[in-house]
């Protein structure tokens, strides 16, 4: 963080009293922090308050590590005498600040949403602004209200673009994150049917995802998925340029063809201005040629060449438990452990498809959560998928999971190879049992089943 904000001046930002401030209110603010073990000196803390935890807990011991003042909206824990501002809420206080924080780095913004594929379409985005320009990207899962401004605070003077993306589960959460980072162009991958349960039907997840060019500026550009039914369904009734990709849908901007997948990548070709094009892209999947034509469209819109937009595609690859494949041993292990819905697991199911013949095949899936109502259909529907892919073997973890089973034995799956288990630990008892050398096994769940403990298990054995 550039220390450019003073004490009085974050106040004045966030609407807050200043309270015991006298003789740091002119102190520099050279950085922010929401956890006391990252203070630094000159450090401002927010007093977060989450389900489990409340940061006005910690206040004295921010204070005591080094932080100028502390941020807080409530002072019955806060001991007497602490330099604090006070505010009506802290979250978005936070907000508040790294809006106008981002406000002084005057830098262009693209920002990507949609249910599924947008870390991977960030960082394929990310890969290929870099050719040409310093560029900020949202790290790890950093895309919620509290991490959205951890990552606006991470611009410099030195950064020329910044790639940011942006989750949701609520109505709102999205107007208030792009009201803060100010994009001048988004990107929605598209709209399926994740967190459902909060949002009511597909038309409330589409109209929730909107909510990202709440933040654009007269002149910005919207870059959309035209394959996708519910995007393509807003077609010219957007007040800002709007151009769409696909590999279906002809009438799009930018269509993939002459598509090519293999075990360790795709490839496809584009036109555009009259001259084509050939794209290699360097991990399995053909998910990843979306989020390729969204990095080329944003690529021709900041005058990156097109050379150099090819090369940027090329040279990306994931990050994290994002379809990462891992050798442990005799077994190779697809880690997507970060999140799961039905689109999502099809398209795990796809790259376990797509390993080499001969290795068998083992889909091991867990619950997908926040499906409401079509939980239990959605669940089936995979279950189809796996035996759809033609998959070897199938290991689910959890109840929601046991219907993945069940979804696969009506398709047709030998029920001899498949196998159900409540909880990792139990899974993990015999899953020597249930693989054999030179199997291959995707891991696939939502978050907080937390499959990667099979592997941190293999690793150990």
């Amino acid at each position: 963080m550039e220390s450019i904000f003073t004490v009085k001046r974050a106040a004045s930002a966030i609407s807050g009293e200043m309270i015991n401030c006298d003789g740091c209110e002119d102190k520099l603010i050279s950085a922010v922090s929401t956890d006391t073990r990252t203070i630094s000196d000159g450090a401002v803390f927010f007093a977060l308050k989450g389900e489990n935890s409340d940061g006005h807990r910690y206040v004295k011991a921010a204070m005591e590590a080094g932080a100028v003042c502390c941020v807080v909206d409530d002072m019955t824990n806060v001991p007497d005498g602490l330099a604090v501002i006070k505010v009506e809420s802290t979250n978005r206080a936070l907000l508040d600040l790294a809006g106008a924080y981002r406000r002084e780095m005057k830098i262009p913004v693209v920002a990507i949403t949609g249910s599924v594929g947008k870390t991977s379409t960030r960082g394929m985005i990310a890969s290929v602004l870099s050719q040409k320009y310093k560029t900020l990207a949202t790290e790890g899962n950093f895309n919620n209200e509290i991490g959205v401004p951890h990552t606006l605070f991470r611009l410099n003077k030195s950064h020329e673009i910044a790639v940011i993306e942006m989750g949701m589960n609520h109505f709102g959460e999205l107007s208030r994150i792009t009201a803060a980072a100010r994009p001048e162009t988004a990107v929605i991958t598209n709209v399926g049917e994740a967190h459902i349960e909060n949002l009511g039907s597909r038309e409330g997840i589409l109209r929730a995802k909107l909510e990202i060019l709440e933040g654009l500026p007269h002149d910005g550009t919207v870059i959309l998925c035209g394959d996708n039914d519910m995007l393509w369904s807003v077609n010219g009734q957007l007040d800002f340029e709007t151009l769409y990709f696909g590999t279906e849908n002809t009438k799009c901007d930018l269509v993939a063809e002459n598509i090519k997948t293999y075990a360790d990548g795709s490839e496809f070709t584009f036109k555009y201005e009259e001259n084509e094009y050939k794209v290699n892209i360097s991990i399995p999947g053909a998910h990843h040629i979306y989020n390729a034509l969204a990095a080329v469209l944003v690529g021709v819109k900041y005058n990156v060449p097109m050379k150099e937009i090819i090369t940027g595609i090329r040279e990306f690859v994931p990050d994290g438990m994002r379809q990462k494949a891992v050798k442990m041993g005799d077994y190779t292990v697809i880690m997507d452990c970060y999140n799961a819905n039905p689109t999502s697991m099809r398209s795990g199911l796809e790259v376990l498809s797509l390993s080499n013949d001969g290795e068998r095949k083992v889909a091991c899936l867990g619950d997908m959560m926040e499906l409401g109502t079509i939980s239990p259909d959605a669940h089936r529907g995979v279950g189809r998928a796996v035996y759809d892919y033609g998959t070897d073997c199938l290991v689910t973890v959890g109840e929601r999971a046991r219907l993945i089973a069940e979804g696969a034995k009506e398709a047709g799956m030998n029920p001899e190879n498949i196998h159900s288990f409540d909880t990792v630990e139990q899974l993990c008892d015999k899953l020597y049992d249930i693989l054999r050398p030179g199997d291959v096994m995707l891991l696939k769940a939502s978050r907080s089943m937390r499959l990667e403990r099979i592997a941190e298990f293999m690793e150990n054995k």
